[in-house]
């Protein structure tokens, strides 16, 4: 599968690390110049001089600012207005007992695990529109569908993220522009590894720690492992491409079979 994404530009948000890193990596291999993104211009710079060194690609733009306020977005938006893939990557999560997540705690996580697609989308559509193309994904979370009692706060701002998706690609039908969400999995980013290591005890071998993770709190995986950043991007890259011009609208799957439900 030939999947050749030169000419394109695409803004990855919250893509100095993690998943939203590999997926910036991935489009950039596709031949996609991609917009970096993220709260500090250092972090941006560092990423882009890693994300060089790893594709020996030199299509990457600095697009620092953080989008979970409308100066910030603004930034962003500038910095890549062009932009003909948006992957709105950028999400929180963090484990707390239900009865103690705090009503400013119910906003933040809102705020930038949904507020900040709705603010990318709305800044980048009509243009996609205009060009009769565009590719919009949203990266939400197995917790949308099987909220984890640990996260409610999580789950609920992603399973909104469904709905964001669901509205904008009726808002894009017929336009040759596609909206789509990504369901990823646990997957093994800096920030899971501390996040199992706070629910199973820091003292455990990171192998011992997954394996424990899985078993203990996300037994319904049929991969029965952490998923890699990589693959996630795998399936965000073919997402961007015309070979997946007929998707949209979608909740499309790369969550290790954890998911036992049929998704709309």
């Amino acid at each position: 599968m030939l999947i050749d994404l030169t000419g394109r530009t695409a803004l990855v948000t919250g893509s100095t690390q993690g998943i939203g890193y590999a997926i910036a990596a991935g489009l950039a291999r596709a031949g996609a110049r991609v917009a970096v993104n993220g709260r500090r211009p250092q972090s941006v710079d560092d990423a882009i001089e890693k994300l060089r060194q790893e594709t020996g690609r030199d299509t990457f733009l600095a697009s620092p600012g953080d989008i979970s306020t409308d100066d910030g977005a603004r930034q962003v938006i500038e910095a890549a207005p062009d932009t003909d893939i948006l992957v709105n990557n950028l999400g929180i999560f963090g484990a707390t007992p239900p009865l103690e997540i705090s009503d400013d705690e119910w906003r933040r996580y809102y705020e930038v695990n949904v507020m900040t697609a709705v603010r990318m989308i709305r800044a980048h559509l009509p243009a996609m529109k205009g060009r009769s193309w565009g590719r919009i994904l949203n990266i939400a979370s197995d917790a949308a569908v099987v909220t984890p009692v640990e996260m409610i706060h999580y789950g609920v701002s992603k399973t909104a993220l469904l709905a964001v998706t669901r509205g904008f690609a009726k808002d894009a039908a017929g336009t040759g522009v596609t909206v789509n969400s990504i369901i990823a999995g646990p997957t093994r980013t800096g920030g899971i590894e501390k996040f199992v290591h706070d629910l199973v005890g820091s003292g455990l071998p990171w192998d011992q720690a997954q394996r424990e993770f899985m078993v203990k709190h996300r037994p319904q995986s049929l991969l029965q492992r952490l998923i890699e950043p990589e693959e996630i991007a795998n399936l965000a890259v073919y997402l961007s491409s015309d070979l997946a011009s007929a998707t949209t609208g979608g909740a499309v799957r790369a969550d290790g079979g954890y998911v036992d439900s049929i998704l709309p």
